[in-house]
């Protein structure tokens, strides 16, 4: 099955390219700034923003399969408008899509979320994904939409980082014991995107961890799988800061898992010292 990741230079980009090459899949990626460093894939420099340029990548891939994992942050058109005009693109070429979104859809003022929760997003990022998530899904019905938390693994995300900065005191901050989220490892995430796209299913899912943990603790659990001394973390509290975003979300993800073989697993499960 021919794949294409979009935004296949980032962090979740690079394990899915790993594990479709892993599967046999002829892979190709694109990226908007420079490549990834795998050679697994045939790489495509490509703008979201600039819809013949996404047309160009399609029609010359031909892929049977189109995962969306790039990341545009607030900027409207990468986020809502690029994804669906990708949509409509796939839809057009009898192309299977996935769509990853993000926990952000969402305020934290019911704390729990399953597929069924209406988006009701407080940061203009939130909004862009969300509407990404209703156009994508508008255009071709038959796509899967995918909602993530927070995504950890191998050391290379951006928390796993930030932990380390701040254990050896090369950058000020805080973790914030208020912010709460399910983390999911990469390769679970990864495997799991994969799998939902080898099935019939179709509309949202959620894909998280099913342990709820602060970004504290999420920061400890790691200083401790990496020897450093937890101690000198940091704590804050979100709420006093002047960061936006929602606080408590948790995303059941119970439904999606029932209907998986990958288990996605909990943040004090994968970061276990030599787990």
């Amino acid at each position: 099955m021919t794949t294409l990741i979009i935004g296949g230079s980032g962090f979740l980009g690079a394990e899915l390219i790993r594990q479709a090459r892993a599967a046999g899949h002829p892979t190709a990626a694109t990226y908007a700034t420079k490549p990834g460093d795998t050679s697994q894939a045939v790489w495509h420099p490509l703008d979201l923003r600039d819809a013949g340029r996404l047309d160009a990548v399609m029609a010359e891939v031909r892929p049977q399969l189109v995962v969306n994992a790039s990341s545009g942050g607030p900027d409207w058109a990468v986020t809502a408008t690029g994804p669906i005009q990708l949509a409509m693109l796939a839809a057009t070429y009898g192309t299977r899509m996935v769509h990853v979104s993000t926990d952000a859809v969402f305020s934290g003022a019911a704390v729990h979320y399953n597929e069924s929760a209406l988006p009701d997003p407080i940061t203009p990022y939130g909004a862009a994904k969300a509407a990404a998530e209703t156009g994508v899904l508008a255009v071709h019905p038959k796509a899967v939409v995918a909602r993530p938390s927070l995504i950890i693994g191998h050391g290379r995300s951006v928390h796993e980082r930030l932990v380390h900065q701040l254990a050896s005191g090369t950058v000020d901050g805080a973790l914030f014991t208020d912010d709460i989220r399910c983390p999911v490892h990469v390769a679970d995430l990864a495997a799991a995107l994969l799998e939902l796209a080898a099935s019939d299913a179709a509309g949202i899912h959620h894909l998280a961890g099913p342990d709820a943990l602060s970004r504290h603790e999420l920061g400890t659990l790691i200083a401790q799988r990496d020897g450093l001394d937890a101690s000198r973390l940091p704590a804050g509290l979100r709420a006093e800061s002047t960061l936006p975003g929602a606080l408590d979300v948790r995303l059941n993800s119970r439904a999606t898992q029932r209907q998986l073989r990958t288990t996605l697993r909990g943040a004090r499960e994968f970061l276990r010292p030599n787990a």
